[in-house]
């Protein structure tokens, strides 16, 4: 039986591509994840879609990507799945497991898959190094600005809950608030 299994990182993005993928392969069930990283080890759907699997099966995927974002976790999902006697079948990648030839593509592919994250990890690492020294601001926008603070701060010193009432008025935590006053105290 061919089992399918698909998955979309963000719930925003489109899974149909996928399932009309594997309908189309012949899957006769179609497992999915949404707004599932392929980080985790452990998804809703790529666990039940596993649990399905009986001997002779083949698990299909759209592409490799889809099953797990790492080399070694990719390894021991195909590891796993050829001691129970199941193959892999990667649609946009024509990887077959159920060959030698097939096994060595996987390697292959998953390889280069993993080599390509990491190309994509160190530049945008870098991209954010230049930023920062160009006195960008890199990650989540700032919920309070310099001057906020610093005004919220100078109101409430010496008063009774002095930083706790200035979060309270400002809509933030009190940590909020220390981290701020130590970016303002540290510029």
């Amino acid at each position: 039986m061919r089992i399918g299994y698909a998955r979309v990182s963000t719930d925003g993005q489109s899974i149909d591509l996928q399932v009309d993928a594997l309908k189309r392969f012949g899957c006769e069930l179609i497992f999915s994840d949404e707004g599932q990283s392929g980080a985790r080890r452990s998804r809703p759907g790529l666990d039940r879609c596993l649990s399905q699997l009986r001997v002779g099966d083949d698990l299909v995927v759209w592409k490799l990507d889809r099953l797990g974002r790492s080399l070694p976790h990719l390894l021991e999902v195909v590891s796993e799945l050829d001691r129970r006697r199941i193959g892999l079948v990667s649609l946009s990648e024509a990887i077959n497991t159920a060959s030698p030839g097939g096994v060595l593509v996987f390697h292959i592919m998953a390889a280069l898959a993993q080599f390509e994250r990491a190309l994509i990890s160190e530049r945008t690492k870098a991209g954010m190094l230049s930023a920062r020294q160009r006195g960008r601001h890199v990650g989540r926008p700032r919920k309070l600005d310099d001057g906020s603070v610093i005004a919220a701060v100078s109101e409430a010193d010496g008063k009774p809950g002095g930083v706790a009432d200035a979060a309270i008025r400002l809509g933030v935590s009190r940590a909020t608030v220390y981290r701020a006053l130590k970016r303002v105290h540290c510029a």
